[in-house]
């Protein structure tokens, strides 16, 4: 074969190759608190809620090794993770506290709310088949007369078996917690 059918050939091999990608599968974090024994007249604002960036992507990040991580390029958030995180935490928030009333901030003013809420999250790491941890600090600020309490939220759910749907399901676990405390604090004040 000459050299010229030999490049053709090669061309056509590495084309096929790219053409067989296979499709991206997309996660989401689940709302999934327990619905409230009392409801509480009140009405909540969440947000901002904030990432940090290194996680702040599509693609889902993974630990592979100390200071070290990883992009999956075709396991991915469904949504963007700071709208999915804000979402599940209202939608817990509501269910926790028995209101319908709990917005996402900026989407709605919080300007009408009795409670804001604000999270700042510091760690959101991923092992697959290990882990998922969830380190953040917020706040939960009264409107009517400015009382504010800030507190920290540090959980680490694990990880049943080394798929990313059990990796999402422990996030959401982890986030889960996040909002169990947040409605503590909301019926204390």
């Amino acid at each position: 074969m000459s050299l010229a059918g030999r490049l053709g050939t090669l061309l056509c091999v590495l084309a096929a190759g790219c053409a067989s990608t296979p499709p991206a599968r997309l996660y989401m974090l689940s709302a999934s608190s327990p619905a409230a024994e009392t409801a509480l007249d009140v009405s909540v604002s969440v947000g901002p809620v904030s990432i940090p960036a290194a996680v702040d992507r599509p693609q889902i990040v993974v630990a592979s090794a100390a200071d070290q991580v990883q992009l999956y390029d075709f396991n991915r958030w469904a949504s963007p993770l700071q709208e999915n995180l804000s979402s599940v935490i209202a939608q817990n928030l509501a269910a926790l506290l028995g209101t319908s009333r709990v917005t996402r901030f900026p989407k709605t003013s919080s300007a009408d709310a009795d409670f804001r809420v604000a999270v700042d999250v510091q760690r959101f790491d991923s092992v697959i088949g290990q882990w998922a941890a969830l380190d953040a600090l917020w706040t939960v600020r009264r409107m009517r007369d400015g009382n504010v309490q800030i507190h920290r939220t540090s959980v680490r759910e694990p990880v049943h078996d080394d798929s990313f749907e059990a990796l999402a399901a422990a996030h959401s676990r982890a986030a889960a917690r996040l909002s169990q405390d947040i409605a503590e604090v909301v019926r204390a004040l």
